[in-house]
Parts: structure tokens; sequence; C-alpha cells
């Protein structure tokens, strides 16, 4: 193997951040034959392809995943050294990918994120926002914030909170249908005892997200099952007395690839979001009095 040339690998992270050799062309204000060949120079010098290329852009392949995540360290490495040669701290910075759910999306996380972002104004944190398992083997993400029972096999993370929940309805609308659950909602501890509560009847309709769900509620479509934090406060709706098990509380993760395990600048920022969440444990807690 040559001496790597380094310089080219800002421009194969670029297109890891962007999963797209446009997007990092952008990014770095040159043109798309630049990116190729510079992506191209570095894969020649190392003897290995990084990226599968696709309709849907470049992803890295899973064999290259250690690879990717030891070149990212390079370049937090390098920046370290120009901030402590400046005599600075070494805050966290560039861009890490973060999925999770439509409903922590958008209830819980921009608090957090907005509190690590005034800790680490260097770091750039891209939400992605999906019901679905990404494929955090070819880096779609880096870091998953997530309920489950138990971590997807390949996953390595830490819960320092539980979700909670209730059920909710309209006023008025106390004695209305249950509304059901989809997709992937169909793999939770909620759909488990859900399911055991609807008659035969059957759904008077169903959704596979929480956000959904709470709309539907909200209009008098039926009651739905919950977590407190997505339902708590809106006037719209009315908690119902309902006898819930202990063990319908589901744990949410912060986990990574296990591959990714041992990554410093990922463990700072997992511990970073375990604390953050631990900190906002209340508002995953079921309601006063409830």
């Amino acid at each position: 193997m040559h001496r790597l040339n380094w310089d080219d690998l800002q421009f194969v992270l670029a297109v890891v951040e962007a999963q797209s050799v446009a997007g990092a062309a952008r990014r770095l204000g040159v043109n798309h034959a630049t990116v190729l060949r510079r992506v191209a120079g570095f894969e020649e010098q190392i003897g290995t392809q990084l990226f599968d290329r696709g309709p849907q852009g470049y992803t890295v392949r899973p064999d290259r995943l250690r690879l990717i995540a030891a070149a990212q360290e390079v370049a937090q490495a390098v920046t370290s050294v120009e901030q402590l040669a400046r005599g600075i701290d070494t805050p966290l910075s560039g861009t890490v990918r973060v999925t999770s759910t439509d409903t922590i999306c958008q209830c819980l996380m921009p608090v957090i994120l907005s509190d690590l972002r005034r800790r680490s104004p260097q770091l750039h944190l891209s939400m992605i926002s999906t019901n679905l398992h990404l494929n955090l083997a070819r880096l779609e993400a880096e870091i998953t914030v997530r309920p489950a029972t138990v971590l997807p096999e390949g996953l390595v993370g830490e819960s320092p909170v539980a979700m909670r929940f209730g059920v909710y309805a309209a006023p008025g609308h106390a004695d209305a249908g249950w509304l059901g659950m989809d997709g992937p909602m169909r793999r939770s501890r909620a759909w488990a005892w859900l399911e055991r509560q609807i008659g035969p009847g059957g759904c008077a309709a169903s959704a596979d997200s929480f956000l959904v769900l709470r709309e539907l509620a909200a209009v008098g479509a039926g009651k739905a099952l919950l977590p407190c934090f997505v339902a708590r406060g809106d006037p719209r709706l009315q908690r119902l007395p309902a006898d819930l098990p202990d063990d319908l509380a589901t744990p949410v993760w912060v986990a990574c690839h296990e591959d990714l395990a041992n990554v410093p600048r990922l463990n700072r920022l997992r511990r970073l979001l375990c604390d953050a969440l631990a900190e906002n444990a209340a508002l995953l807690a079921a309601e006063d009095g409830a």
C-alpha cells in the first residue's frame, strides 16, 4: 500500500455524510468530477472499494464500516490537535446521523438536541425520523434512539429510561372503540396488551404512528393507548382509567452497531444522549396520579 493521501479523506467522509457525490460536492464547494476523482484515488491507495453505488446514492459497504469509523476518528483527531494547539478544549464536532421514531423525534428529541447543541456547537446532528429500523451496518445512521423490549441483534447500547403508557380519548368518547396499531408497532409490548383488549368488533381505525393515533383520538375516532409524553398536556384528550401492567413500560435505548461500539466520538455522544434522556425521565413517566 502506498503512503495515504489524507487530503482525500475529507472527500470520502463528505460522501459518507451526504450519501451522494453531488451532496459532497456542494458541501466541499467543488465539482462532481473532483469528488469522484479524490474518492477513487483514496480507494486505489487502500486497495479496496468503500461504497456500493446504487440509484439511492452511495452507501458504505458493511465490511468497510470499521474502516470508515477509523477514518472519522482520524478527522476528529486532526480537529482536536488544531484546537489543542490553540489552547482550546476539544468538543464533539462533525456530523452524526441519529435515527428515532417519529414520536420521539417530534415530542422529545428537540429539547435534547437543543441542549446538546449548546454544549457542543461544532456538532451537527442529522435527525432521521422513521418508524422503520435503518441498517446501521451500512451507516444509514450511526446512533439510534428507539423504544424496544430488547435491542436487535448486532446493536449495542444502554437504556437510561422507560416509556410509559396511558389510555386516552376525546372528552365524551370514553366508550368509543379502540384504535389499533399497524406496521412495526405490532411487535411492541403495547400492541401485545392492546390486542387482548379489542373485542370481536375489531378496531375503529388503526395507524403505524402514535402521532396519528393521537390525532384520531383527539377528533373522537376512538380511544388510543399512547405514550404519556405524547398525550400529556393536550387539551383535546383526557386520560381514561385503565389497569395497565407494569411491564407495559418500554425501554428507550441509545445504541449503535456493534462494530462502532468502541469508537470514542460515538461513545461520548451516546453517553451525552443517555444523560439527557435520564434528565428528562419525568417527560416519559406516567402522569401524576395515574
